[in-house]
């Protein structure tokens, strides 16, 4: 592992932490979500075996091996991480935690270079909203960080490893490979990025976790058809539950209707009016 690149994550601090920082919902009983600050995280399995869904913000290694202890027992290890995307607070503690488990990561191979120090990601937009936390993106570390071999390309047939019942689903726009996670038998969706339940730009409803669908946050997403043509992909699967990379869970019909919403008025609900990124 490259440390002199990763040193930059350790460095790295976002002073903003949601009123859901530190609390975690069991969304269903092998379902579990984790609020890291302004980020979530979920774990999915029993003390028998388990698989975490990202690595939250730098800095919060120890907060995380804290939470898998008190959910799964003492020295709780999952079995292997899967990222959905490699952007800073997705993959902040990545490299800390690799040290002391040494498990597999899996990742889609278009989000590899980011994760092996081939690529770094382009720098937030400013001029996607007037929101606070959209105004200082081009603060938040966009480099990418190096963990070597220690990732592999997830199963060509959409397969999850360690995750019986799961696959997972290329939903690019937000990064180049962005993945969303579901299992049929439940219609459980945990959608990463590809789109939010809170309006991630604005500080005040990040802060107090308002509950609110949107596409995914303005100030990283570059591929905005692309982005349009996953959230469609999503609505289609006809989820259940959803557990997204930001804001609460939702479920039932106010996840049916809030995504038949924003399929409808992608353009006026997602889609900044001006972006460097946008077509």
């Amino acid at each position: 592992m490259e440390q002199n690149q990763d040193s930059k994550f350790e460095q790295s601090f976002l002073p903003m932490t949601s009123i859901g920082s530190g609390i975690g919902i069991s969304v269903l009983p092998d379902v579990y979500c984790y609020t890291n600050q302004i980020v979530n995280l979920a774990a999915v399995g029993d003390q028998a075996g388990f698989v975490l869904i990202d690595t939250g913000m730098p800095k919060a290694a120890d907060e995380i091996k804290e939470m898998l202890a008190e959910r799964f027992g003492e020295n709780a290890r999952p079995q292997a991480i899967v990222l959905t995307h490699g952007h800073f607070d997705h993959v902040g503690s990545l490299v800390e935690l690799l040290e002391e488990w040494r498990v597999p990561v899996f990742a889609h191979e278009l989000e590899i270079p980011y994760i092996t120090g081939q690529k770094d990601y382009p720098p937030g937009d400013p001029s996607v909203d007037s929101g606070l936390v959209a105004k200082i993106s081009p603060m938040f570390p966009n480099h990418g960080i190096n963990i070597g071999n220690q990732v592999q390309p997830l199963p060509q047939d959409g397969t999850v490893p360690h995750m019986s019942g799961w696959k997972w689903i290329h939903t690019p726009g937000h990064t180049p490979g962005h993945i969303s996670l579901f299992r049929e038998q439940d219609r459980t969706l945990i959608v990463g990025d590809a789109f939010v339940t809170v309006k991630q730009e604005s500080l005040y409803k990040v802060l107090t976790q308002t509950k609110e669908i949107s596409g995914p946050p303005r100030y990283y997403t570059t591929d905005w058809n692309a982005a349009f043509e996953s959230v469609k992909k999503l609505q289609a699967l006809q989820p259940e539950t959803a557990i997204t990379g930001h804001g609460l869970p939702m479920s039932g019909e106010e996840l049916t209707e809030n995504l038949r919403y924003l399929v409808n008025n992608f353009k006026e609900v997602a889609q900044p009016k001006h972006s460097r990124y946008t077509n």
